[in-house]
């Protein structure tokens, strides 16, 4: 696959970026395409190294080791390095939902488990699967079907986000009637409210959805499964119900003056700041949700970096990023070998942008916050933090951050948003359903499986297998769809 000799004769060259001090000024995409000579180098970078980890989506170490959805990495390269775009786009379709999502979100599980990338830059294969969507939109090729012969079954999707989107997608395609619900009033779910603009535009979901709906998927916003409409209700009109709500309780910090006013969960935040860019059609910038505020922004995942890009952009005078653990290595350790996932540390474009403009990492780490302090009104204006130490349990062995005493520093705050991850679903969703739950909230089924506790109801994505990737809740739609669809039809050629 690709050049024989390629990844000897061509460097990694990724694709340009706007620069740091231009692209805080907007909230629209960064990242510009590589012209076409230079991507068909890129692609013939692929080694046909035998054996393709890329693709493997297995699980190591309890990390995920290459594409969950095993998109045929190689095949797909090699077709972009001959310039037969079409063929490529046929190829990467056959596995893959939605790559104009990924190629935009996802962390490349595929180049971290790239045999290339074991001893010099891996295959920019995320680069590769956006140029080969972007081209096949550009010249018509992104089609969905919907088989003429109709089964008569009906199928709600419960959720709108990457599972949901994928569920609905296949279900409709084999002829099912189905139906999505959402309960925020556009569609897209995570993507849509949980990912800044500057990193996913929304257009590019819309223009997925409208393909959906002319296929025949139907979508209802503005409705709030388990609360405006009851659960029964739902049952009732469908053979069979998918729950694709997500993850979505943030985990809370419970600590002296948490009610202060300024303090908002991440996820709220973000979702704010995007509905006021939609609705005005990106007119009304929300700056004064952090202009001129030191912000403190606890956690250190993908949701806790574009809380410090959003920030930035709406005028932070300062911004603080508070990480539990150590620092990761800047390589990967003896304990940590190719191909499990890389645990080392990266930059992404939030810290990137908070480098140039306030000269220094937002990054602190083993660093949590002890009290929160308020003005007179209840505002908060101050936050006390305290270091953190790694202690091992003598009874389980097991590593936990014990607060370190005398470690306590007093520093400005006026917003503070808590990024500190998921606890599960929504227990009004799975209550007014019926189904159970794990010790983690998520909805219970028995392992590589998606059927619930409770007949004609399935689960799949966050909601399913608990806060994770865009990409996993894409496989996770997919193959809860050809779950459901062999169970009322008796077989499936999903």
């Amino acid at each position: 696959m690709g050049k024989v000799t390629g990844f000897l004769e061509y460097p990694r060259v990724d694709g340009p970026v706007i620069d740091e001090n231009q692209r805080v000024k907007s909230f629209h995409e960064f990242h510009l395409p590589l012209p076409e000579e230079e991507r068909r180098k890129q692609a013939a970078r692929c080694m046909d190294c035998g054996i393709p980890f890329c693709q493997g989506g297995m699980m190591i170490a309890g990390m995920a080791s290459g594409c969950p959805l095993h998109n045929l990495v190689p095949e797909v390269n090699d077709l972009v390095y001959r310039g037969r775009m079409e063929e490529a786009w046929r190829r990467l379709s056959m596995t893959h939902s939605f790559p104009e999502f990924t190629s935009r979100v996802c962390p490349a599980l595929c180049e971290a488990a790239c045999t290339c990338g074991l001893y010099d830059g891996p295959v920019s294969t995320k680069e590769n699967e956006k140029a080969v969507v972007e081209y096949a939109y550009e010249h018509g090729l992104v089609k969905e079907t919907c088989s003429p012969v109709r089964t008569g079954k009906k199928v709600a999707v419960i959720g709108s986000g990457p599972s949901g989107l994928a569920a609905a997608q296949l279900l409709c395609s084999r002829g099912h009637e189905v139906t999505v619900y959402e309960r925020r009033d556009r569609v897209g779910g995570l993507l849509r409210y949980g990912i800044p603009n500057m990193k996913l535009e929304k257009s590019v979901i819309d223009r997925r959805v409208k393909l959906m709906e002319e296929a025949g998927v139907r979508f209802v916003v503005n409705a709030d499964i388990g609360r405006d409409i009851p659960a029964a209700d739902i049952e009732k009109q469908y053979d069979a119900v998918v729950l694709c709500c997500g993850a979505s309780r943030p985990r809370d910090i419970n600590v002296p003056g948490r009610d202060a006013h300024g303090i908002s969960f991440a996820v709220d935040f973000l979702g704010n700041v995007t509905k006021r860019l939609l609705d005005s059609d990106f007119t009304d910038l929300p700056a004064e949700l952090a202009r001129d505020k030191d912000v403190i922004v606890i956690g250190g995942g993908d949701t806790g970096n574009d809380c410090v890009g959003t920030c930035i952009r709406l005028g932070a005078k300062s911004v603080t990023q508070l990480e539990m653990m150590p620092k990761p290595p800047e390589e990967r350790l003896p304990s940590n070998p190719w191909p499990q996932w890389p645990r080392v540390l990266k930059t992404d474009y939030g810290q990137e942008e908070a480098i140039r403009i306030f000269g220094a990492d937002p990054r602190v780490y083993q660093t949590t916050v002890k009290e929160f302090i308020k003005d007179k009104k209840g505002n908060l204006k101050k936050a006390v933090l305290i270091s953190l130490s790694p202690v091992k349990d003598k009874k389980t062995g097991r590593m936990s951050m014990v607060p370190v005493e005398g470690s306590e520093r007093t520093v400005p705050a006026q917003l503070v948003l808590i990024a500190a991850g998921f606890l599960g679903s929504e227990p009004y969703v799975t209550e007014g359903f019926g189904v159970e739950t794990d010790e983690r909230g998520n909805v219970k089924t028995l392992p590589g499986e998606y059927s619930a506790s409770k007949e004609n109801i399935y689960s799949a994505g966050d909601m399913h297998r608990g806060q994770s990737l865009v990409v996993w809740a894409i496989a996770e739609g997919r193959s809860a769809a050809k779950e459901v669809d062999r169970a009322l039809m008796g077989y499936s050629n999903l």
